[in-house]
């Protein structure tokens, strides 16, 4: 597969667009007011044990503070903690810990901590509290894996295979620990294995360094921002072409290739283009599209996407698909077409959490069987950790996606101040409606000699015109006149009735 990586970067934000074979796969935005925490390292202090939930809040220096669980403290079992301890019992108010971010603050909750410290490099997660060797599970080859095991036990004696238990937090130290081998190590030579370890470690040991000189809370390490993230993470030997718009960052980006992925240097360019490179490329446009609630089928079918607070729910449509023979087999293209194009939204909006998919009914179980195995095999490219469940007798189909950032609807927009996120408002009819009722409840409680209402054009408008039997009507029923002012700034649902 063909892959290019666009990056646009300006004082303000950095933008990466993943593109394969032509087509816009996933969009990463950093801004510079607001850095995403994810992956940094904080010494933070408790100020909350919750033993009901299990669970504690800590100060890691942010505007909210962020939550930790028992499970994901350490050493402990996620059912019954470590030898059946209590959060109360493992944490005290006022102590001070290491914790890593594993989850972006989204909406109204803090950051996700864990004490589970893992630090990623090109090759290797170091993990400093462990004496263990994990392998990527898409590293398939058995052979491979053995070696890269075997170098990896050969360079470190104390480290240990997977299958024993890991050390507790208080063990770890700067000469022991364990290591995931990551997807991008397959056939990396021992020495560049080597070399990738020994840098891991020496942060490490910066590291703690760092926390016996600092007071909770405070910041101890800040993860690479994105465009060298995504350099470490994402590249591979599948990347067809790195381009950067910032002759500036681009000097930055070589060096910090040539040091980590020299491979990959010579695949590393500056556009030099006056049309800006998201332009050029049609990124733009696709990050329009990717904010809409409907999504085209080339078919002819569509998927309308639902972002709500609890999940995200997916609805397809055969539109205006008719096909060519009969019914089940429109549903059935239409269906496979869709999951396709689901794989793709996912992880073009960043979608995490529950998403259900409201599949067209398909009668035959052999088309069922298709269409979820071709919606697995597509989202078998994305990073994020993903479960699929089978499809349901009413055609549903529940995906969970591992969510640690915002998505790009939430990271791009906010709330229409009008409809408060409804997606819709009330009718000027309805309003009108609601402006009598409050007159009524007005004249009751209030002795004046008139009333003034003041709305939306549209509202005055209808009161002036559609109503204006009803209005006089009123003004008999209540004894005193009742005036009209259009105030611009008013939204349609927005109105003041004032005594005077």
């Amino acid at each position: 597969m063909t892959e290019e990586i666009l990056i646009n970067v300006t004082p303000q934000e950095t933008r990466v667009a993943l593109v394969e074979n032509g087509a816009l796969q996933e969009v990463l935005i950093e801004r510079a007011q607001r850095r995403g925490w994810v992956g940094n390292l904080y010494l933070g202090r408790v100020s909350r044990v919750l033993p009901g939930m299990g669970a504690a809040f800590i100060d890691i220096g942010l505007a909210r503070t962020a939550f930790l669980h028992i499970s994901d403290i350490t050493g402990n079992d996620a059912d019954n903690g470590a030898g059946g301890l209590t959060i109360d019992q493992i944490l005290k108010e006022g102590q001070s810990l290491l914790v890593q971010v594993v989850k972006d603050p989204i909406g109204g909750k803090g950051a996700r901590l864990t004490t589970q410290i893992s630090i990623p490099s090109r090759y290797l997660v170091f993990m400093p509290n462990y004496h263990t060797i994990g392998i990527s599970q898409r590293i398939g080859s058995e052979e491979e894996r053995n070696r890269l095991r075997d170098i990896l036990q050969r360079r470190e004696p104390a480290v240990r295979p997977a299958a024993e238990e890991p050390l507790t937090a208080t063990e770890g130290n700067a000469n022991c620990g364990g290591y995931i081998v990551r997807t991008a190590a397959e056939g990396v030579s021992e020495d560049k294995l080597i070399k990738d370890g020994e840098f891991l470690e020496r942060l490490w040991h910066s590291i703690q360094q760092r926390i016996e000189q600092s007071e909770a809370p405070a910041p101890i390490y800040e993860d690479l921002p994105l465009m060298l993230r995504v350099l470490r993470d994402l590249a591979g030997l599948q990347i067809r072409s790195i381009s950067i718009d910032s002759r500036e960052n681009y000097a930055r980006l070589v060096e910090f290739a040539e040091q980590f992925v020299p491979d990959l240097v010579p695949r590393i360019e500056h556009y030099p283009g006056e049309r800006p490179i998201f332009e050029f490329y049609s990124i733009e446009e696709e990050i329009q599209k990717a904010l809409e609630r409907k999504v085209e089928l080339k078919s002819g079918g569509h998927l309308i996407i639902d972002q709500t607070e609890a999940m995200t729910t997916i609805d397809v449509n055969t539109g205006a698909f008719t096909g060519h023979r009969n019914l089940e087999e429109t549903i059935f293209k239409t269906n496979l077409e869709a999951a396709q194009a689901i794989a793709r939204q996912l992880r073009l909006r960043n979608l995490g959490g529950i998403i259900i998919v409201d599949f067209i009914d398909m009668k035959d179980p052999d088309h069922q069987r298709q269409v979820l195995r071709a919606l697995e095999r597509s989202l078998e490219r994305d990073h994020a950790k993903i479960t699929v469940s089978e499809i349901t007798s009413l055609g549903l189909v529940q995906i969970t996606r591992k969510r640690t950032r915002e998505s790009l609807e939430h990271v791009l927009c906010e709330p229409c101040p009008t409809c408060q996120g409804r997606g819709s408002i009330k009718t000027v009819e309805t309003v009108c409606y609601e402006i009598f009722r409050e007159i009524m409840r007005e004249a009751r409680q209030y002795d004046a000699s008139q009333l003034l209402v003041v709305a939306s054009r549209e509202v005055v408008g209808r009161l002036l015109d559609e109503e204006s039997a009803n209005v006089a009507e009123l003004e008999t029923f209540i004894r005193r006149p009742i005036r009209f002012q259009a105030e611009p700034l008013y939204n349609q649902e927005q109105f003041d009735v004032v005594l005077l």
